[in-house]
């Protein structure tokens, strides 16, 4: 059983390496392996404090969803961490848009994904949570790119150590128009990631735990268990298509998902 007192230092020890942009040792050695509250212990702790230093939570993103992404994390199943509006780097997609700042980031890496706006609470019991309810619930989907980043060095992370450290989250870009699912079937999409020109990752909705509404589901679930459901205008980013992959400062990068404009962005050099 994870102390609070161990809880306490991993928070200090990833919050430390955040505002010094130092990578830090995992923090396995205080929560374990598989203590999962106490991973999520961790997360809550970081969360609360850029709460407590004025971020506001728009959502969540959903992490290790597809078997690329889990053999590049050397994990098995997938979880979740919180989406803050100080993430939300969007703007940079807009006409007119600059580059993505690289300030907050320590080891970042990119990957394309579909997003969902909620149009509905999924304040539900947990049996109530279908996959039908889950996509009456959604106002739009988005397409987007997840700037993932590890607050530990080499990306040298266990199970517990992504979760405790809010799932490996860095910035978020969302684009500009949705699509409704009418218009769309999430499973079906087919994604291109490129920098530079270059193509550097793909794949398929279909590799989002078999249907990226899945993922969305599967969260909306974990949410009610932790007692914080998922709130209408709440951002859901459903987990990565393909494998994530590094780039360098002043990169290009384009996200093509079909069924959706381009989503591209510079970053700062």
């Amino acid at each position: 059983m994870t102390s609070s007192d161990d809880v306490r230092a991993a928070v200090d020890r990833l919050a430390a390496a955040q505002r010094t942009r130092v990578p830090c040792a995992p923090v396995r050695d205080l929560i374990g392996t598989d203590d999962l509250p106490a991973a999520y212990a961790v997360q809550q702790g970081l969360v609360q404090a850029r709460i407590a230093d004025g971020a506001r939570v728009v959502g969540r993103k959903i992490g290790a969803t597809s078997e690329a992404v889990q053999r590049q994390l050397g994990v098995d199943q997938p979880d979740f961490g919180y989406l803050l509006d100080d993430m939300d780097v969007s703007a940079a997609a807009r006409p007119g848009g600059g580059p993505v700042g690289m300030a907050t980031l320590v080891q970042p890496r990119v990957e394309a994904e579909v997003a969902f706006r909620l149009g509905e609470d999924l304040d539900l019991p947990e049996e109530q949570i279908t996959l039908e309810r889950v996509r009456a619930a959604v106002d739009v989907a988005l397409p987007s790119l997840e700037i993932v980043d590890s607050r530990i060095a080499g990306w040298d992370i266990g199970f517990t150590d992504t979760v405790a450290d809010n799932a490996s989250s860095g910035l978020f870009v969302v684009g500009e128009h949705g699509v409704a699912l009418s218009d769309l079937e999430p499973r079906d999409v087919e994604m291109s990631l490129t920098i530079d020109g270059e193509e550097r990752s793909s794949g398929k909705g279909v590799a989002c735990l078999g249907d990226p509404l899945e993922a969305l589901r599967w969260l909306a679930v974990q949410a009610a268990r932790f007692g914080d459901p998922l709130r209408a205008g709440h951002l859901v980013l459903s987990g990565a298509l393909g494998p994530f992959v590094p780039f360098d400062p002043g990169s290009r990068v384009t996200a093509s998902i079909s069924g959706f404009a381009p989503l591209s962005v510079t970053f700062e050099a």
